[in-house]
């Protein structure tokens, strides 16, 4: 994988550069006409395997590098969007389902159906548990925003092949190297490119993968006449934090997943007493995919090869949960994840429905030892009690 994201689009360096150039030109002179000409398609552009570009709309130089990286490592096709709720989108209008099956997980999809709904009025939501019917749209978030717990997609895969439904597969929280979803019978796979693949909190962009270069065709074409592509310049940046990707992730997932099993040394420890300095009875949860009940079973082990590096712990007392991020030091307060720093947020400040106990930590690439240090002293503070 390391090498693909370094060397899997050389063919597409058409200049001396080692680094990609960014273009930011919105149109791309037509070659002199060979021939006779074909109204409303140059004959000789190949939106898949582009030998010239005609209109960014349709692609350019580095969104098609950053497609071709993202499409081996994800097995399948890639295919870019300007965010991730765009890819989301997107997902619905090509599969065009009555009915979408979802349960939790990321609050603004749930917005993002509403707004499917507002031009298509019978589309129905139900629960991913119920009985599915043929064209159903399955929507897996695993693992789940924003506990980072993981749910079987082969099961869901199953019950949804059974009766001709289609599986989508939200695998924002566990980009590869962690886990790749078509090995568990995913008919599509999304992800919000703005945190992993970007990887440093400075764009916003949206990948569908599938698996044939026609369903691919039918992707590109809905992009291009909806108008949601990426940017150039967006492009340009997550080409350039793909070539560090499985590094970055290994390190975030390792790193998360020891402070998790930390945190949650801490959750154990009784009120009155003490864990490796943090007092005891302040943290009521830790959630983490390592933590589950399931982590041991077969399927888990093969759907999932590493923890995930976004989780949530809920506090004790909602006004602890209020005041921790900004009291961490190496922590910053703000929403979003997968950047190269570390990120918490009092989850209801985004989303209405979040328990105002629970904070979700998204690690970055800090050393362990140094968050946890952090967090002794933010916890110090938040439990000093209030001089009167």
């Amino acid at each position: 994988m390391q090498t693909t994201l370094i060397h899997g689009d050389d063919s597409y360096r058409h200049s001396a550069a080692v680094a990609p150039e960014i273009s930011v030109s919105t149109t791309f002179i037509h070659p002199t006409p060979k021939g006779e000409i074909v109204p409303g398609a140059p004959s000789d552009y190949d939106p898949f395997e582009p030998g010239r570009h005609v209109y960014s709309r349709y692609g350019q130089g580095v969104s098609t590098r950053v497609e071709k990286l993202l499409g081996p490592i994800c097995g399948g096709h890639a295919v870019t969007y300007a965010s991730g709720l765009a890819a989301a989108y997107a997902a619905a209008v090509h599969y065009k389902p009555k009915r979408i099956a979802i349960r939790g997980g990321y609050h603004g999809f749930h917005m993002s159906i509403k707004v499917y709904q507002a031009a298509n009025s019978a589309v129905e939501v139900i629960d991913i548990d119920d009985e599915y019917k043929p064209g159903d749209l399955v929507w897996i978030e695993t693992p789940l925003n924003p506990t980072g717990e993981v749910r079987n997609i082969k099961h869901y895969a199953d019950r949804a092949h059974a009766v001709g439904a289609h599986l989508v597969v939200d695998s924002t929280f566990a980009p590869p190297p962690l886990s790749n979803p078509f090995d568990q019978g995913a008919d599509c796979v999304m992800h919000s490119g703005t945190k992993y693949f970007g990887g440093h909190s400075d764009l916003l962009c949206g990948v569908l993968v599938v698996k044939t270069k026609e369903e691919w065709f039918e992707l590109w074409n809905d992009r291009t006449f909806l108008g949601n592509m990426m940017g150039s310049l967006e492009s340009w940046l997550l080409l350039r934090s793909l070539r560090t990707l499985p590094i970055r992730v290994a390190r975030q997932s390792k790193t998360a997943t020891e402070l998790a099993a930390w945190l949650q040394k801490i959750e154990q420890t009784p009120k009155g007493k003490e864990f490796d300095g943090v007092a005891g009875g302040l943290i009521e949860k830790v959630w983490h995919s390592s933590l589950q009940k399931e982590a041991s079973e077969p399927w888990f082990k093969e759907q999932m090869k590493g923890g995930s590096a976004c989780f949530a712990i809920n506090l004790t007392d909602p006004k602890h949960a209020e005041l921790l991020p900004s009291t961490l030091e190496y922590f910053v307060s703000a929403t979003s994840l997968g950047g190269v720093e570390s990120l918490m947020e009092h989850r209801i400040i985004s989303d209405a429905g979040a328990d105002p106990k629970l904070c979700r930590l998204s690690i970055g690439l800090e050393d362990l030892e140094d968050l946890k240090a952090d967090f002794r002293q933010a916890f110090k503070k938040i439990a000093r009690p209030a001089k009167l």
